[in-house]
């Protein structure tokens, strides 16, 4: 179907979900509305672990988007982003396809920061895109190596502590102390796994380079392999940029509290593509924006007030430890095992049946 859409959803990220869930339960606005997805299926970021641990098949860690953008009225319009025009209100697709709409709205996430330089000799698999990271895992499987993750932020822990048994050997490498950012309760329980696991845990570690089957750290080796995981923060898409948003000096979109883009309103952004003062990136948080996303594309739609997003103080952290338990860190507490990660898998399987209209 060819024409204008009045609104364009660009990505199907947390808080994207997050409107189409609350849709589900009567609250679409009227108008003709279309998501692009680059593949058929959400992929949740919290149950990757589990997933790689052998706790979860991948369809239980998926969306289907086709049958949600159905019970929505939605369509679903797939493809890869490459760019973004805000003077016409129009995305550009991979495949040639200029798609328009009155309003945009993008979470499209970010991407690992990949270091300079390559060899062959050096496989480097990012985290993300989620499809691709398991396709290329699933190749790796067939011939297990010895490999270095890079990252010591919870994702990078959380893959160490999911993949430590299925691997020769495994060294985690940060550039600043794992978990830097988490309470030092939480960070001394998650090396005493990690040393517990056989991982190897590096720190002030910062590689940014790669030299054949080398990874540098300035012009020291840091270490020798021949493959690579990438959990490193967030990096900007390269064309967001570009597009003409303002954007922060990282190249992520600046917004206001209404989650719209400081130079051009029309076009709101919501997750890690966002630069909002005060809003770490992560999950949680763009969980979170969901709803006040949704609350402000409708008004955006039928010209009512917008509701500004006001972020929490504080967020909980649960991290899987790769055995079917978890390590939890809220307002300085922390504890760790089974029953947490009993509770981590009720509240992520409840996630995924939220947006299946099952609850």
């Amino acid at each position: 179907m060819s024409g204008q859409f009045d609104l364009l959803l660009a990505g199907a990220g947390h808080a994207h979900l997050g409107v189409l869930r609350l849709w589900l339960n009567g609250q679409r606005p009227k108008g003709r509305i279309g998501l692009v997805s680059e593949g058929p299926h959400a992929w949740y970021s919290g149950m990757l672990p589990g997933l790689l641990a052998g706790l979860y098949r991948p369809e239980e860690c998926r969306i289907p988007l086709q049958a949600l953008c159905t019970a929505v009225d939605v369509e679903l319009l797939q493809g890869c982003l490459l760019g973004l025009d805000p003077a016409s209100n129009s995305v550009e697709l991979a495949d040639g396809r200029h798609i328009s709409a009155t309003w945009l709205s993008l979470n499209l996430g970010s991407q690992p920061r990949v270091p300079r330089g390559a060899g062959a000799a050096l496989e480097v698999l990012p985290v993300k895109p989620f499809e691709a990271f398991l396709k290329g895992w699933e190749r790796w499987q067939q011939a297990p190596q010895a490999l270095a993750i890079l990252g010591g932020g919870a994702a990078g822990v959380e893959l160490a502590l999911a993949l430590a048994p299925v691997v020769p050997a495994l060294t985690l490498l940060s550039s600043a102390q794992v978990l830097a950012g988490h309470p030092q309760a939480l960070r001394t329980r998650a090396v005493r796994r990690l040393a517990e696991a056989g991982v190897v845990v590096r720190e002030g570690i910062a590689v940014d380079a790669i030299d054949g089957d080398a990874l540098l750290a300035g012009n020291q080796v840091a270490w020798r392999g021949g493959r690579v995981i990438l959990a490193t923060g967030a990096n900007a898409l390269p064309w967001l940029g570009a597009s003409g948003l303002a954007c922060d000096e990282r190249g992520f979109v600046t917004v206001s509290k209404t989650l719209q883009s400081l130079s051009h309103p029309q076009v709101f952004a919501a997750g890690d593509c966002a630069s909002l003062s005060a809003t770490p990136r992560s999950g949680v948080y763009a969980v979170r924006q969901g709803p006040v996303l949704a609350a402000n594309l409708s008004a955006a739609l039928s010209g009512s007030p917008l509701t500004p997003f006001l972020p929490q103080r504080r967020s909980l952290a649960l991290l899987a430890d790769g055995q079917g338990g978890a390590m939890l860190s809220w307002a300085g507490f922390t504890a760790e095992g089974e029953l947490l990660g009993w509770w981590k898998d009720r509240l992520d399987r409840r996630f995924i049946n939220r947006h299946l209209g099952k609850q």
